[in-house]
């Protein structure tokens, strides 16, 4: 398929999508959003594909917000349904059965810090920048911002951020769990890429499971998300993967996954 705003490659089992925008620093309009969404259910039909890899085109942007020109003249109605859209991407992402790294390369500012918060973890560049600065325009942030941020960071951070529109460096991004890793700019992808190709390299249905668990359990009663958790590690049993990865402990080899479901 053929994307305007944003570039869609494959190399093995590990997809790139990469937000192009770069003049406007790979701000969010409604055809990104929507060429987000395209990108993300075509890596959910192929099989081929593992993990996903998120970033921004140029050196200085992942996402810089939501494009402000475009949002200016919306009504209420349109500025509703374009959180709709924000929100139903940012729940597809959040939901894929495989793995999504996000790797910002510099401004993640309102939108681009809550497509960041869909993916399953974080890595950033020693440039990066976040902050949910949409109270610094007369709104709030419209992408998750308010739900999946206090969930990652504690609801104390999340008011301060949310309430002071304040940014943050990627040092102090760190310090409150908000990113995984932080690499030298030059490191970045390939350091994504290094981390993709190892998930990738896992047995499918346990990778699944855990991303599932992991989001699934989290807001759910512990006596529950443990209930589930001892189900999906029988199912695990029936996957060929599990009989492999037990046979090389035991034979002393490297476990060759085939990624069957």
């Amino acid at each position: 398929m053929a994307y305007e705003t944003i570039l869609y490659a494959v190399d093995g089992a590990i997809a790139t999508i990469t937000i192009n925008r770069p003049k406007v620093l790979n701000a969010l309009n409604p055809q990104v959003v929507a060429e987000l969404g395209q990108a993300f259910a075509a890596v959910a039909a192929d099989d081929e594909i593992k993990v996903v890899i998120l970033t921004g085109a140029g050196d200085k942007s992942f996402v810089a917000g939501a494009d402000i020109a475009a949002m200016s003249v919306m009504n209420p109605v349109e500025a509703r349904n374009f959180s709709r859209q924000l929100q139903e991407v940012t729940t597809l992402m959040e939901n894929l059965p495989k793995p999504i790294i996000a790797a910002v390369n510099g401004f993640a500012l309102g939108g681009g810090t809550e497509i960041s918060l869909a993916c399953d973890f974080i890595y950033a560049s020693d440039t990066a920048k976040f902050g949910q600065p949409e109270i610094n325009l007369g709104v709030i942030p419209g992408a998750g911002g308010t739900q999946r941020l206090s969930r990652l960071v504690g609801k104390n951070w999340a008011k301060e951020l949310c309430l002071t529109g304040d940014i943050i460096d990627v040092a102090l991004a760190k310090e409150i769990g908000l990113v995984n890793r932080v690499f030298p700019a030059e490191e970045l992808m390939p350091a994504a890429i290094k981390t993709a190709k190892k998930i990738a390299a896992k047995g499918r249905v346990s990778t699944r499971a855990c991303k599932d668990l992991i989001n699934f359990g989290f807001d759910i009663p512990l006596d529950h998300a443990l209930r589930l958790e001892a189900e999906s590690f029988g199912m695990c049993f029936a996957s060929p993967d599990q009989k492999e990865g037990m046979s090389a402990f035991l034979e002393k080899r490297k476990a060759e996954f085939k990624g069957s479901k």
